[in-house]
């Protein structure tokens, strides 16, 4: 690409007030093999990700919790303390250690006991909303909310409830809005968080026979009497605060339509047709709709998709949601590091413990390179780690894609596929022991099998990071470094996807190529 293009490029980039991270997938019940309603995605941040169990736990009548933003974050605020619900319910979530102003630990979402699953996602507003928060701003932003959602929703609806009222009594905090993708073993519901100060939010209903990609997360179409639907909620100004900015009336002919109202302005912008990454939520969806009845499988095959999965995903993840499922057996699906060069490994909630090897280390965790190690970590540091490990595997990819990318992918799902072929006889053996009052010994099983399936995950990506170390140096395939900057400023910060091409320092850079 010519310098001088690059560089106009580099500037819009820059000035844009969003930030293109995560991304999610809902599937209806109806269109899944196993009748469960299937969620799956991930987070995109630079920062250390890890697997981690929250056990139910009862509060004090006094007890609070810390929300917010602070000072450093792009929209300036203030944390505040909210008061804390008698009784959180057990949940597990991939935890992350760094957003610039939102305080670790940080979480996409997970599952909690309950079966209510949770994603967050990106979801930017227009300007003027941007523009419009305050100054320093105060309330609960994404993580707080998915955090909070997991520790006291029952249900999808409850969860969508849940933020609603938390917003409404002490505001939300952004970096530009965002979204929520909630779902259970019935419906999945869109969330969208506006920015603004205005405690704007909207929701939306997805049903059993959908099938929902948020790539940002996006509403269209709402009705102006959404009070009287049982298909959508939202804060009671959600229209007035439109008419009153100018933005929609209620005389014109024209519907209320969310994206077109409060999402990001401008012709090149559509809710499900383009303007943003790689691939579109339209395409996207179409392609998950082409596998319907869709599995497990299916849906880490779409998670895992090169032109989404990339050196940005901190993880990959994939939930079954069952009726009438025990608690302990709810089935979460979790890749370490970006799922395109990292396996899926299977947990439950009933598993009692990680292994070291998939918790928090020191690699991408924020201060880690200013301060020593808390000694509390030492053995754990001492582990190897499961993300690095992984994230080496991408990077060895990177140097020739084409050559390594197939066989590493059929590595992966022959790997999965092991697994996917255990867990009937994993799961059926717990039920029988639950069955018969030995639920302590069901719950052994379930944690000896994702233990197993994580150390064998782990010895698997050794030896074919170790293969490639070999195999390029003695090839000839090696190359050093050119430069002495190893953080990438790239493309609005945005780091380069080699397996799509989108290089600015290659020839033809900016192609996109139309790998299948």
């Amino acid at each position: 690409m010519p310098s001088k293009l690059l560089n106009i490029l580099h500037c819009v980039l820059l000035t844009l007030p969003t930030t293109l991270a995560s991304y999610a997938f809902y599937v209806g019940k109806n269109l899944t093999e196993t009748g469960a309603v299937l969620l799956g995605g991930t987070g995109e941040e630079v920062s250390s990700h890890w697997l981690q169990i929250f056990p139910a736990a009862d509060h004090s009548p006094n007890s609070t919790i810390t929300v917010g933003v602070t000072e450093d974050a792009t929209l300036p605020g203030n944390l505040i303390n909210i008061t804390q619900v008698p009784h959180t319910f057990r949940y597990m979530s991939m935890e992350y250690s760094d957003y610039e102003g939102f305080p670790a630990p940080l979480t996409n979402g997970g599952v909690n006991e309950k079966g209510v699953a949770v994603r967050d996602i990106w979801a930017s507003n227009r300007d003027e909303l941007y523009y419009m928060t305050p100054d320093p701003q105060t309330g609960l932003q994404y993580s707080d909310l998915a955090r909070i959602v997991m520790e006291r929703a029952s249900t999808a609806r409850e969860g969508v409830e849940i933020i609603g009222q938390l917003i409404a009594e002490y505001g939300y905090a952004t970096y530009g809005g965002n979204s929520h993708l909630i779902a259970d073993k019935d419906e999945g519901w869109v969330v969208w968080e506006f920015a603004g100060g205005a405690k704007l939010w909207a929701a939306e209903r997805l049903g059993p026979n959908e099938v929902r990609v948020s790539y940002p997360g996006y509403i269209e179409e709402f009705p102006v009497d959404f009070e009287d639907s049982t298909d959508y909620m939202g804060s009671p100004n959600i229209v007035s605060f439109a008419v009153d900015q100018g933005w929609w009336s209620r005389n014109g002919t024209k519907p209320f339509n969310i994206f077109e109202i409060y999402g990001v302005q401008g012709d090149e912008y559509t809710a499900r047709n383009g303007g943003f990454k790689y691939m579109s939520q339209a395409q996207l969806e179409n392609e998950t709709l082409a596998m319907v009845p869709v599995t497990e499988k299916d849906l880490m095959q779409r998670v895992r998709d090169y032109r989404i999965s990339d050196d940005e995903a901190g993880y990959g993840q994939v939930v079954s949601l069952h009726a009438e499922t025990q608690p302990d057996l709810i089935r979460i699906w979790n890749a370490p590091t970006g799922s395109v060069t990292a396996p899926f490994n299977p947990w439950w909630l009933g598993v009692q413990s990680i292994p070291p090897e998939y918790g928090q280390h020191r690699y991408l965790t924020k201060d880690a390179a200013s301060t020593f190690l808390d000694p509390d970590f030492q053995l754990q540091e001492a582990t190897k780690f499961a993300g690095r490990v992984f994230k080496r595997l991408l990077y060895y990819t990177c140097a020739d894609p084409e050559s390594y990318l197939p066989g590493i992918t059929t590595l992966l799902e022959g790997f999965e596929g092991q697994s996917l072929n255990d867990i009937s006889w994993v799961e059926e053996s717990a039920k029988t022991l639950m069955q018969n009052g030995q639920d302590e010994n069901a719950r052994n099983l379930l944690t000896f099998y994702a233990h197993d399936r994580a150390a064998k995950a782990l010895q698997l990506g050794e030896a074919k990071v170790g293969e490639l170390d070999i195999y390029i140096k003695v090839t000839g395939g090696w190359r050093s470094p050119n430069g002495t900057q190893i953080n990438d400023a790239g493309l609005g910060a945005e780091t380069v996807n080699c397996l799509v091409g989108l290089d600015p320092d290659q020839p033809g850079g900016m192609a996109l190529r139309n790998r299948r």
